[in-house]
């Protein structure tokens, strides 16, 4: 079982601290846990937060050499403590995943582990960051950027995002969209999708109707005249709110929805590559084969032997 250490700094974001427990450690494969999750701190005991209320830390920084992956949720990240930096420098000796929701990233930053790297944070704390540790390679504009073993989201929900992406690594996509089913989420948003919308679209209505109706139908031919007749708006329309939501145009994003429900396939059943391509809108095999791998690092056979959930013949 993989064993997450949840690191609770005073001020803490209590909705950051929870993501964690409720995104990784219900996840289950045929009944079994798949994550151990343990929250420390640096002094047990009450922990101011962000709110109006403490919240009861009883274990200290020694979970931190029990972890396997260690997560940082928000916090105002402005006080450096001398014992979590030696403690996060040594995890990241030892090779410890370390993960940052939100203002987290500052704390990961204070220690020096994001020099050099790229990396994110909650859009309004980006311009504060920036001049606090310049040898970051911020990019404020993304929902979570992964660099190996570290990886940093932006604010709040992108959370959810980040540890459902850690859950796709780990175990495949089968096991991230059940758990995105779970606690009720879009069952993937790509780390490079926008943070926020940055114009509201005149009429108040966002994408989602028109992003679940071609997940349904991803099997049939989609063009951007297609969705933009679902959306009742010009193609130009639907491209420009589709980029200011989700950081990509529509085909980009339809290719990605296309991969990802592949990769599901190739977890869960036995259908031919032939019919794998199929079912998802990508063509033929040698289009599957091209737009997964550089999608995904694997060939979909490759990818079929890591992650397959069937049981051997």
């Amino acid at each position: 079982m993989h064993r997450v250490a949840v690191l609770v700094m005073p001020s803490v974001v209590p909705f950051d601290v929870a993501i964690p427990d409720l995104v990784l450690g219900g996840a289950e494969r045929d009944g079994r846990r798949l994550y151990a999750v343990r929250q420390c701190t640096p002094e047990p005991g009450p922990v101011p937060t962000s709110a109006d209320y403490a919240l009861t830390i009883g274990a200290g920084l020694d979970v931190l050499d029990w972890a396997d992956t260690i997560v940082v949720p928000g916090t105002d990240g402005r006080a450096r403590d001398d014992r979590v930096v030696a403690a996060l420098r040594d995890a990241a000796a030892r090779g410890t995943r370390l993960v940052s929701i939100c203002t987290g990233a500052f704390v990961l930053a204070s220690a020096g582990l994001l020099d050099g790297r790229p990396a994110t944070t909650y859009w309004r704390r980006a311009e504060e960051f920036a001049s606090s540790y310049p040898d970051v390679r911020l990019d404020p504009s993304v929902l979570y950027v992964d660099d190996g073993q570290i990886l940093t989201s932006a604010g709040l929900a992108a959370g959810i995002d980040l540890c459902l992406h850690l859950l796709r690594l780990d175990h495949g996509a089968a096991v991230a969209n059940t758990a995105a089913r779970r606690v009720v989420v879009a069952p993937m948003r790509a780390g490079g999708q926008a943070q926020f919308i940055t114009a509201p679209p005149p009429d108040g209505r966002t994408l989602g109707g028109v992003q679940d109706w071609a997940r349904a139908h991803l099997a049939e031919p989609i063009t951007v005249a297609t969705l933009a007749a679902r959306a009742c708006a010009s193609p130009r329309t639907l491209t420009r709110r589709f980029r200011a939501e989700t950081g990509h145009s529509p085909l980009q994003w339809l290719l990605r929805q296309r991969v990802d429900r592949a990769r599901e396939l190739l977890e869960t059943t036995d259908l031919p590559l032939t019919d794998v391509a199929r079912h998802t809108g990508l063509g033929t095999p040698d289009s599957l084969r091209a737009h997964f791998s550089r999608h995904v690092g694997l060939t979909p056979s490759a990818y079929r032997a890591t992650f397959t959930q069937r049981p051997p013949a």
